[in-house]
Order: structure tokens, then C-alpha cells, then sequence
């Protein structure tokens, strides 16, 4: 059965895994570490003991980033990056932020499309903001306002 919980320590291998699989500039250990300790909202998907996806937000004063959003490649186009993202802004939403943001590769369709049909906006570009294999990548950048 597939659970949502929060990420632990543990949890981190299990998340690089997947990272490594749909990234081509993955995070490293030590900054997904990092944002357990500092306190970000950092999940797992968990489905008998397997980690098969992450998610990571930030709070601010008036706004809200969601950092990091990933299923597992078998896994994906099942509903669970749909629900993951729900349920991130749901918990976003209490705290009475104005607006939430992400960034996503212009090359990641499906997740565009998704973050769409969620209610995001599309604010603009930026250039080059992420690597790729053979270089740099445009980044959309998205918001949901509450």
C-alpha cells in the first residue's frame, strides 16, 4: 500500500536513487540532508518499505517553493506526483502564504501539463538554469496563487 510520510534521515539513499534515475544534474546526499535538518517539508512515498517518490517545500513570509518533486520512472503517470502535489499545497495553503512556485525544464512536458491542470501560471523563463548532460536547460517557472 502507498503511503505519504515524512522523509527521514534514512530515507536519503532510497531518494538518491530515484534522483539519479530522472536527473541529469541530481541533488547530492548532502543537500537533501541538509534540507531535513534545516527543517524543509521533505516526503516519501512509500509503498512496502520501497521508496518510490520525494517532495520537498520551502516557506517563506509570503510565499511558498516546492523544490522538488519526483516519482520513481516505473511508477510514474499512476496519480501519485497529482497527489503529492495536492496534498503539498494543501498543507502550504494553512499557512496562509499568497502564492506557491516551482520551477520545472521546459523539456519536462508531462510535468508542466500536470502542474497546469493543478492551477499554475505561467510567469516566465529562465535561461539556462538547469544542467543537462551537454549543457544548460531553460527552466519555466510556474505559480499557484491562493
Amino acid at each position: 500500500m502507498v503511503k505519504l510520510r515524512r522523509m527521514r534521515e534514512a530515507d536519503v539513499l532510497g531518494v538518491m536513487e530515484i534522483e539519479t534515475r530522472v536527473s541529469p544534474a541530481p541533488w547530492s546526499y548532502g543537500i537533501f540532508s541538509d534540507c531535513i535538518k534545516v527543517g524543509y517539508d521533505a516526503w516519501v512515498y512509500e509503498d512496502s518499505e520501497e521508496i518510490i517518490g520525494y517532495g520537498l517545500f520551502s516557506i517563506g513570509v509570503d510565499e511558498a517553493h516546492i523544490l522538488q518533486l519526483a516519482i520513481k520512472p516505473e511508477r510514474q503517470r499512476q496519480g501519485l506526483g497529482r497527489k503529492m502535489l495536492t496534498y503539498f499545497l494543501g498543507e502550504i495553503a494553512l499557512t496562509k502564504v499568497k502564492s506557491a512556485y516551482l520551477e520545472v525544464r521546459i523539456s519536462n512536458e508531462h510535468a508542466f501539463e500536470l502542474y497546469q491542470e493543478m492551477g499554475f501560471k505561467l510567469m516566465g523563463q529562465r535561461k539556462d538554469y538547469y544542467q543537462t548532460l551537454d549543457g544548460r536547460e531553460d527552466a519555466l517557472i510556474l505559480e499557484y496563487t491562493f
